[in-house]
């Protein structure tokens, strides 16, 4: 008499045994990463979104002046700043892409203000500034006799200034992928084309844009992200004032931190996800193809 057994009652052999050593090493290594992914980017993130969940947070946001003008000040920042940001970094891209001994040495220093960081760069910047010690209104006096003015007491001014220091402090890492894009392009169509007597103008137009249209588009965008999170450039700098004018949607929930609105606080930054969310979309379609 034959006895058959069901698959179900069959014991399957362990984990372990049904992994090979490469898929076993390949869980062990990413488990740190894991670890270290929910400890400090899943819970995070989290326990922010719990603690903006209330309708009544958003209300008090709405209600609240600051929030508006730190939404306009995001806004007049990623426009100017980026636009002017990514235009420079591509004619300064071609500049810097020659083949000359002094423009390599000029490039060392040219990158200085992105390779140090940014709590002693901007921080000198702001005590250069200084309406009574700076070394700005020195100058001024120096030169005109006039006392120069204060530069971060006028809203308009001190965000101005803040847009200037977030361009000058990354644009050389934008130039430097740019100049990359420029680099990847073939020597030969630009001796085919100055051959047909075509201009500086025409060669940009008809050879180095096309190539370099995509790159710049992905930069613009990955830009864009990184520009809604920078906080130095604004708070160390104008620490949002003067009178809490000059702040963005970055540095606004410190300001809610300070008077101990920690709901408010996350909110504000959650404001800012209809912002990111489409940005990261794009971006990832762009480099999927």
């Amino acid at each position: 008499m034959a006895i058959t057994l069901s698959d179900h009652a069959v014991p399957r052999p362990p984990l372990s045994a049904r992994l090979s050593t490469p898929q076993a090493w390949g869980i062990v290594l990413l488990t740190p990463y894991l670890l270290v992914f929910l400890a400090f980017v899943l819970y995070p993130v989290g326990y922010g979104l719990w603690l903006a969940r209330h309708p009544e947070s958003y209300v008090a946001l709405y209600n609240d002046p600051i929030f508006a003008r730190a939404a306009v000040n995001t806004l007049i920042f990623l426009v100017i700043g980026i636009n002017v940001k990514m235009l420079i970094a591509l004619f300064l891209s071609g500049f810097f892409a020659q083949q000359r001994a002094w423009i390599r040495w000029l490039s060392v220093l040219f990158i200085l203000p992105w390779a140090v960081p940014s709590i002693p760069t901007i921080l000198s910047v702001r005590f250069m500034l200084n309406p009574e010690w700076g070394v700005v209104n020195h100058l001024i006096f120096q030169f005109t006799g006039d006392d120069g003015p204060n530069w971060l007491n006028d809203p308009t001014v001190a965000l101005t200034m803040a847009i200037g220091v977030h361009i000058w402090k990354s644009l050389p890492f934008w130039t430097l992928i740019l100049m990359t894009g420029r680099l990847a392009i073939s020597n030969d169509l630009f001796e085919a084309a100055a051959v047909d007597g075509a201009s500086f103008w025409q060669k940009f137009r008809y050879i180095t844009w096309p190539s370099m249209r995509t790159l710049y588009v992905t930069c613009t965008l990955l830009s864009m992200i990184w520009t809604l999170g920078d906080f130095n450039s604004v708070y160390l700098l104008t620490g949002g004032g003067p009178a809490d004018l000059t702040h963005v949607l970055s540095t606004l929930g410190i300001r809610y931190l300070r008077l101990d609105q920690l709901n408010l606080a996350m909110a504000s930054i959650v404001c800012a996800l209809p912002l990111v969310l489409p940005l990261v979309y794009f971006m990832m379609k762009r480099l999927s193809r």
